[in-house]
């Protein structure tokens, strides 16, 4: 797309600093403003005097939920707005050898980025993408407040004197932690029925040994319904679980590891559901085992397991049918 105007911004949680330049090179003034309805309006009306709303890129980082109010203000105004990970425009700040890091600083980087990467614009999700991921990110944080609780209970039970009123107490929290999780995993298991499409996504991948409610709403929150993988080797790259090569010259001796990018959450339930998957997936388990019979350590061959997992969820969301056990996915 050609674009005539180019925007950086950089969020906060209380205000936003907005640099542009045009596609002359021409600068404007950088610019800190509120994060508010009526902030929003101010600057769209501004950029408005500028360029055109669809000749407008606007990109800003993924910080948190910060960024959320301003880009959907953006958007529905009509500009073009891109949303990134932080790692992309921290690199490219590399690239120029900057380490000044200033909120103007900052902004000022976006703007080049967004005139030089002109990255793909982002669209909003559908609402229940945003319901699923707060209810699961509630959930894994109920877990690990739980797992807490009970590493802590297990050194007051082995003390030489435990106070049984912490004991009871310790009990008594745990107890309303499941009680939370139990709720919430109800609750997702409910919301991916309110939305049609998402319904027959969900139903479809349920379809495949090995995934249940939490781990098929990981999957299509993480990928947008695999909106954003255009292939099954795409998705896994976007999981973490492709292996990368780390060979050259001679310090490095053809070393591929998994891990250490990508959406760790995806990541992790696929791992978990590929211990289910490896038992009772009549695709999986064969091919587990002869990872296993080749000697290939089970962590490993469980990681292998957990990417064809997701070749399989990719393929029954994206070809909108049911698992096949006969069915094959080249690469997988």
């Amino acid at each position: 797309m050609s674009y005539q105007l180019f925007v950086g911004v950089d969020i906060a949680a209380r205000t936003a600093t907005v640099q542009w330049r045009d596609q002359d090179g021409h600068w404007g003034p950088s610019e800190v403003i509120a994060q508010n309805p009526a902030a929003y309006a101010a600057l769209v009306a501004q950029l408005a005097t500028l360029a055109a709303p669809k000749a407008t890129l606007v990109v800003m980082e993924a910080t948190g939920t910060y960024w959320q109010p301003l880009a959907w203000a953006l958007y529905q105004a009509g500009l073009v707005v891109s949303v990134v990970n932080p790692a992309q425009p921290c690199h490219f700040a590399r690239m120029y050898l900057k380490r000044a890091k200033t909120d103007a600083i900052d902004a000022h980087l976006l703007t080049d980025f967004a005139f030089f990467v002109r990255p793909a614009p982002w669209t909003p999700p559908p609402a229940v993408c945003e319901q699923l991921y707060q209810r699961l990110a509630l959930r894994e944080d109920f877990l690990k407040t739980a797992a807490q609780d009970r590493n802590r209970l297990h050194a007051l039970c082995h003390a030489a004197h435990p106070d049984p009123t912490l004991v009871t107490r310790l009990e008594d929290h745990l107890a309303f932690l499941q009680a939370q999780v139990d709720d919430l995993t109800r609750e997702i298991a409910a919301l991916l029925e309110t939305d049609p499409a998402w319904a027959v996504h969900a139903r479809h991948l349920r379809s495949v040994p090995g995934l249940g409610p939490i781990s098929v709403a990981w999957i299509l929150v993480a990928t947008l319904a695999f909106a954003r993988c255009d292939s099954p080797e795409q998705a896994a790259s976007f999981a973490g679980l492709a292996p990368h090569a780390r060979d050259s010259g001679t310090s490095l001796h053809g070393h591929r590891s998994v891990g250490g990018a990508g959406h760790a959450a995806l990541r992790h339930t696929l791992y978990m559901a590929a211990a289910s998957a490896c038992r009772f997936n009549p695709v999986i388990q064969p091919f587990y085992q002869r990872l296993l019979a080749r000697g290939k350590p089970k962590k490993l061959a469980r990681l292998a397991a957990a990417r064809k997992l997701l070749h399989i969820a990719w393929a029954v969301v994206v070809k909108n049918c049911d698992f096949d056990p006969a069915f094959s996915i080249s690469g997988s």
